[in-house]
């Protein structure tokens, strides 16, 4: 999950303004951490106090308004709606990565990710872009393969993932559906060589890069490992509210997982 924040922050100063290069500065006085964090984090509290997903995600947003939420979404939180409203959007998989790290079983990810979507984004195609992510990071933090991982999600959701990064970007505009936003983000991650490439990758598509960075990063952490020291201290301490943070550390804690990984001392 810090992979999924450090993607939704450092693709927010590009939301806005794509680019289609890897080459980018990570921080700058537009980043911010938008919806795809607050959601995530709202996420781990269900199951750090107990709350409903339709009551953490409401409580969250009127926490932490103006940080991008769909219009859709806003009315469903303002009006203190119930009902989901078949949406197909991208919000169920941005936030849905901690159900990944926190269940043992396919059967458990799956069943979970539909339970967190569907109180808003019920619509097949969004149910299956949560699923697909979260499935997804729970493949990559048992070990599978990249190819593995590649197989799995192509035969049990339907998405195209056999192109590289450098094939798709020409083509992708911005699209914050599950369908068009999903498949490029897990692509990102199937290409690159660390969380940050991950990263960069997703970010280079342009597009609604915050939440494919935010896709990309957090399945990349869950292959490659916790991120280094600096990087955390340098993004994650700097951007995240506190209250925000607490939350991540409790549920790290939790899952029993480092939050990041500190620099290997040089032999004298």
């Amino acid at each position: 999950m810090i992979g999924t924040i450090l993607g939704d922050i450092i693709g927010s100063a590009y939301e806005h303004k794509p680019i289609k290069t890897t080459i980018f500065d990570l921080m700058s006085e537009a980043s911010r951490f938008t919806d795809d964090s607050v959601l995530t984090v709202a996420t781990m509290d269900v199951y750090l106090s107990g709350l409903s997903f339709t009551q953490a995600y409401q409580q969250y947003t009127l926490n932490y308004p103006h940080r991008g939420y769909g219009s859709s979404f806003n009315l469903w939180v303002h009006h203190r709606e119930s009902k989901p409203y078949n949406s197909f959007g991208n919000g169920s998989a941005m936030r849905v990565s901690p159900i990944g790290w926190l269940f043992d079983t396919v059967e458990e990810v799956l069943s979970e990710a539909k339970r967190s979507s569907e109180v808003t984004h019920n619509h097949p195609e969004g149910i299956k872009g949560a699923q697909a992510v979260a499935l997804s990071i729970f493949m990559a933090r048992k070990g599978s393969t990249k190819d593995e991982i590649r197989q799995v999600i192509t035969k049990t959701f339907g998405y195209d993932l056999n192109h590289t990064i450098d094939q798709i970007r020409p083509y992708v505009g911005f699209d914050v559906s599950c369908q068009g936003s999903v498949p490029p983000a897990i692509i990102a991650f199937l290409d690159s060589t660390s969380v940050i490439d991950a990263i960069r990758k997703a970010v280079s598509l342009g597009g609604d890069c915050d939440t494919q960075a935010a896709i990309a990063g957090g399945i990349a952490e869950a292959f490659y490992g916790p991120v280094p020291k600096q990087l955390y201290d340098q993004i994650i301490m700097t951007t995240l509210a506190p209250a925000l943070h607490q939350k991540v550390l409790a549920f790290y804690d939790r899952i029993k997982q480092p939050l990041y990984i500190q620099p290997t001392k040089e032999k004298q």
